[in-house]
């Protein structure tokens, strides 16, 4: 039977799991046991013992960052599970092993990534990440193409796509966070006020953006490319100077491979927008070369994944190399195409996660950090007159350089 654990209960369960509680080592009363969890969803629990440490991270049904008022599937801690074995299989490097799982309870226990910190801290702090852009394009690359109709056979995706299927609820929660509410008066939604109040006005009498969002959340409903982790920003990223992990993806579902691009890049992108107010922060240049070299690194790791089928390992059913037979020059076309339609999508899901995070219900530290009132407003208006731009004139920014050179016009013109 459910029940939400407690630090003193989950050494109990602990306890009752050989599997875990040999990795602790020692005796239940030598292991100490604290609850960690800082984000909207979930408790996350790290358990220490004498030979080792574990996280336990179990589900709450219900919204945390809002309270019971706001039900929440405990499945959710399901789908999670699903999604980090499945990306385990093609970056084990990127993501937390995984011990076990307890469907009743809602919780699984992981890998303790240790001395690891939240990525948005550490760039709060002004920390550097050297090998940071290339494992997270890598990790990017990996899963997504691996998981697509060009590895995959047109029967053994939807096998994979099917209990996926099933993740309605955190799908809407995206649905309505990301693409709606943040473009009318919900309740749930805040801003700097009365500083952005000008600014949130015209956002929401735009019909040419609201267009654009709706066609993006079209493709969000309607464009199973691939196994995506949902929500990669980087408050689900965890870092040393050496390693690199993505982390709950418990809104795991088959769509735009852009989306999960996209979220990462505004995250990165706000980082940068919110640099005046931080007052440790890495520089403005550092921040936009890594939006560069995400983008960089993520094409050129999954164009190598797809130039290495061959006849004899052939992949999946969409651009068969059979097909290049007689037109050799038909993989370097459709690589570019398709990078080109992933980067599409991408500027657009930029736009939308920037808007969300500023006038929605769920923000970012990067930018409430920052307590003076006018100069986080002026940060965030800076980031928000991005967004417009990649959601009203997409088109205009083809290369990642181009959505950069943006970035650094808006924000050393001191609006």
């Amino acid at each position: 039977m459910y029940r939400a654990l407690t630090p003193g209960t989950v050494a109990d369960y602990i306890a009752s799991v050989p599997d875990i509680s040999e990795r602790l080592g020692g005796r239940r009363a030598e292991w100490e046991t604290r609850e960690v969890g800082d984000g909207n969803l979930n408790l996350v629990f790290i358990a220490v013992g004498p030979q080792g440490s574990v996280v336990v991270k179990q589900a709450l049904p219900y919204v945390r960052l809002v309270g019971e008022s706001w039900p929440l599937s405990l499945e959710r801690a399901r789908f999670e599970h699903l999604a980090l074995v499945e990306e385990a299989r093609w970056a084990p490097q990127y993501v937390p092993a995984v011990y076990w799982h307890d469907p009743e309870l809602a919780l699984t226990v992981m890998e303790h990534l240790a001395p690891h910190i939240i990525l948005r801290k550490g760039l709060i702090q002004g920390h550097a990440y050297p090998k940071l852009v290339r494992h997270l394009g890598c990790f990017l690359a990996l899963t997504l193409y691996h998981t697509s109709d060009l590895h995959l056979t047109a029967a053994s995706k939807k096998a994979k796509m099917a209990p996926f299927l099933e993740n309605t609820a955190m799908c809407k929660i995206t649905e309505d966070l990301v693409f709606d509410e943040p473009h009318f008066a919900a309740p749930m939604n805040r801003h700097t006020r009365p500083q952005l109040d000008g600014i949130v006005r015209e956002l929401r009498a735009d019909a040419s953006l609201k267009r654009s969002v709706q066609e993006l959340k079209w493709r969000f409903l309607n464009a199973p490319e691939a196994l995506l982790h949902g929500d990669l920003h980087t408050g689900s990223v965890m870092v040393t100077a050496e390693d690199t992990r993505a982390i709950d993806p418990e809104f795991a579902f088959y769509g735009p491979m852009g989306f999960d691009v996209g979220c990462l890049l505004a995250n990165l992108l706000m980082a940068c927008c919110a640099r005046p107010g931080q007052s440790q922060a890495a520089s403005e240049v550092v921040a936009l070369q890594q939006i560069e070299e995400v983008w960089s690194v993520f094409a050129d790791t999954f164009a190598g994944l797809w130039r290495a089928r061959s006849i004899d390992a052939p992949g999946g059913d969409v651009y068969a190399p059979r097909l290049q037979e007689d037109s050799p020059e038909l993989l370097k076309q459709a690589i570019e195409a398709r990078l080109a339609a992933i980067w599409r999508d991408t500027v657009g899901y930029v736009g939308c996660e920037i808007i969300r995070r500023i006038l929605g219900l769920a923000h970012v530290e990067d930018f409430e950090s920052i307590g003076a009132a006018d100069l986080r407003a002026q940060c965030e208006r800076r980031a928000l007159q991005i967004a417009r731009e990649l959601l009203t004139r997409g088109d205009s920014y083809a290369t990642p350089q181009e959505l950069t050179q943006l970035a650094r016009s808006i924000c050393q013109s001191g609006s």
